[in-house]
Protein backbone atom coordinates (compact mmCIF):
# COMPACT_ATOMS: atom_id res chain seq x y z
CA UNK A 1 0.00 0.00 0.00
CA UNK A 2 1.04 3.56 -0.55
CA UNK A 3 0.20 6.73 1.30
CA UNK A 4 0.97 10.37 0.81
CA UNK A 5 0.73 12.20 4.14
CA UNK A 6 0.36 15.91 4.64
CA UNK A 7 0.51 17.50 8.07
CA UNK A 8 -2.32 20.02 8.11
CA UNK A 9 -3.79 22.73 10.27
CA UNK A 10 -7.20 21.90 8.76
CA UNK A 11 -8.68 19.85 5.91
CA UNK A 12 -11.95 18.73 4.40
CA UNK A 13 -13.22 16.56 1.58
CA UNK A 14 -16.50 16.81 -0.29
CA UNK A 15 -18.31 14.78 -2.94
CA UNK A 16 -18.46 16.75 -6.18
CA UNK A 17 -21.74 15.31 -7.52
CA UNK A 18 -23.74 15.95 -4.33
CA UNK A 19 -21.70 18.81 -2.79
CA UNK A 20 -21.83 16.80 0.45
CA UNK A 21 -19.04 17.36 2.97
CA UNK A 22 -17.76 13.85 3.68
CA UNK A 23 -15.14 14.63 6.30
CA UNK A 24 -13.47 17.54 7.99
CA UNK A 25 -10.65 17.84 10.53
CA UNK A 26 -8.71 20.50 12.36
CA UNK A 27 -5.01 19.89 13.01
CA UNK A 28 -3.70 16.47 12.02
CA UNK A 29 -2.91 14.47 8.92
CA UNK A 30 -4.43 14.01 5.50
CA UNK A 31 -3.63 10.48 4.33
CA UNK A 32 -4.13 9.78 0.64
CA UNK A 33 -4.14 5.98 0.49
CA UNK A 34 -3.71 3.56 -2.42
CA UNK A 35 -3.89 -0.22 -2.45
CA UNK A 36 -1.50 -1.92 -4.85
CA UNK A 37 -1.87 -5.29 -6.58
CA UNK A 38 -0.73 -8.03 -4.18
CA UNK A 39 -1.44 -6.04 -1.01
CA UNK A 40 -3.27 -7.71 1.86
CA UNK A 41 -4.54 -6.99 5.34
CA UNK A 42 -0.99 -7.08 6.76
CA UNK A 43 -0.04 -4.09 4.58
CA UNK A 44 -3.19 -2.20 5.59
CA UNK A 45 -2.54 -2.74 9.29
CA UNK A 46 1.17 -1.95 8.97
CA UNK A 47 0.44 1.30 7.12
CA UNK A 48 -2.14 2.39 9.71
CA UNK A 49 0.30 1.69 12.54
CA UNK A 50 3.15 3.48 10.80
CA UNK A 51 1.03 6.57 10.16
CA UNK A 52 -0.34 6.82 13.71
CA UNK A 53 3.17 6.56 15.19
CA UNK A 54 5.15 8.64 12.66
CA UNK A 55 6.80 11.48 14.61
CA UNK A 56 6.23 14.53 12.40
CA UNK A 57 4.66 16.95 14.86
CA UNK A 58 6.73 19.40 16.87
CA UNK A 59 7.29 19.08 20.59
CA UNK A 60 7.79 22.03 22.97
CA UNK A 61 11.42 22.34 21.80
CA UNK A 62 10.34 22.68 18.16
CA UNK A 63 11.63 19.22 17.15
CA UNK A 64 9.58 16.76 15.12
CA UNK A 65 9.23 14.35 18.01
CA UNK A 66 5.48 13.72 18.35
CA UNK A 67 3.07 11.52 16.42
CA UNK A 68 -0.54 12.29 15.54
CA UNK A 69 -1.44 9.78 18.27
CA UNK A 70 0.67 11.75 20.76
CA UNK A 71 -0.96 15.06 19.85
CA UNK A 72 -4.52 13.70 19.83
CA UNK A 73 -5.08 15.26 16.40
CA UNK A 74 -7.19 13.68 13.66
CA UNK A 75 -6.62 11.86 10.38
CA UNK A 76 -8.56 12.49 7.19
CA UNK A 77 -8.16 9.26 5.18
CA UNK A 78 -8.99 9.44 1.47
CA UNK A 79 -8.73 6.63 -1.06
CA UNK A 80 -6.49 7.75 -3.93
CA UNK A 81 -5.95 5.19 -6.70
CA UNK A 82 -3.84 7.62 -8.74
CA UNK A 83 -0.93 6.97 -6.34
CA UNK A 84 -0.56 3.72 -8.34
CA UNK A 85 0.44 5.76 -11.40
CA UNK A 86 3.26 4.34 -13.47
CA UNK A 87 4.85 7.09 -15.59
CA UNK A 88 8.03 5.52 -16.94
CA UNK A 89 6.62 4.88 -20.42
CA UNK A 90 4.98 7.61 -22.45
CA UNK A 91 3.00 10.53 -21.13
CA UNK A 92 -0.23 8.82 -20.09
CA UNK A 93 -0.02 7.27 -16.62
CA UNK A 94 -0.89 3.60 -16.26
CA UNK A 95 -2.73 2.50 -13.14
CA UNK A 96 -2.48 -1.24 -13.81
CA UNK A 97 -0.35 -1.79 -10.67
CA UNK A 98 -3.23 -0.81 -8.44
CA UNK A 99 -5.45 -3.39 -6.79
CA UNK A 100 -8.86 -4.20 -8.24
CA UNK A 101 -11.68 -2.04 -6.85
CA UNK A 102 -13.14 -4.73 -4.59
CA UNK A 103 -9.80 -5.52 -2.95
CA UNK A 104 -8.83 -1.86 -2.72
CA UNK A 105 -12.07 -0.91 -0.97
CA UNK A 106 -11.83 -3.82 1.48
CA UNK A 107 -8.21 -2.99 2.39
CA UNK A 108 -8.96 0.73 2.66
CA UNK A 109 -11.69 -0.19 5.18
CA UNK A 110 -9.21 -2.40 7.10
CA UNK A 111 -6.78 0.54 7.14
CA UNK A 112 -9.42 2.95 8.50
CA UNK A 113 -10.75 0.44 11.04
CA UNK A 114 -7.22 -0.26 12.30
CA UNK A 115 -6.75 3.44 12.99
CA UNK A 116 -10.11 3.62 14.76
CA UNK A 117 -9.34 0.48 16.80
CA UNK A 118 -6.19 2.34 17.92
CA UNK A 119 -8.53 5.13 19.17
CA UNK A 120 -7.50 7.55 16.43
CA UNK A 121 -10.13 10.11 15.39
CA UNK A 122 -10.59 9.40 11.66
CA UNK A 123 -12.72 11.11 9.05
CA UNK A 124 -12.94 9.68 5.54
CA UNK A 125 -13.81 10.41 1.98
CA UNK A 126 -15.99 7.99 0.03
CA UNK A 127 -14.52 5.19 -2.03
CA UNK A 128 -15.00 5.48 -5.83
CA UNK A 129 -16.38 9.02 -5.56
CA UNK A 130 -15.20 12.14 -7.38
CA UNK A 131 -14.03 14.31 -4.48
CA UNK A 132 -12.42 17.66 -3.87
CA UNK A 133 -9.97 18.00 -1.01
CA UNK A 134 -9.20 21.31 0.67
CA UNK A 135 -6.31 21.56 3.09
CA UNK A 136 -3.79 23.86 4.65
CA UNK A 137 -0.44 22.05 4.69
CA UNK A 138 1.39 22.88 7.92
CA UNK A 139 5.14 23.24 7.53
CA UNK A 140 4.79 22.26 4.75
CA UNK A 141 5.29 18.66 5.75
CA UNK A 142 4.57 16.00 3.11
CA UNK A 143 5.71 12.38 3.53
CA UNK A 144 5.54 9.39 1.16
CA UNK A 145 5.15 5.86 2.59
CA UNK A 146 5.18 2.64 0.58
CA UNK A 147 4.77 -0.67 2.43
CA UNK A 148 6.82 -2.34 -0.30
CA UNK A 149 9.88 -0.53 1.12
CA UNK A 150 9.60 -2.02 4.64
Amino acid sequence: MRALLQRVSEASVRAVETDEVLGTIGPGLVALVCTMEGDGEDEARYLAGKISKLRIFEDDAGKMNLSVKDTGDSILAISQFTLAAETRKGNRPSFSGGADFETAERLYEVFVQTLRDDEMPVETGRFRTHMQVSLINDGPVTIWIDTEAR
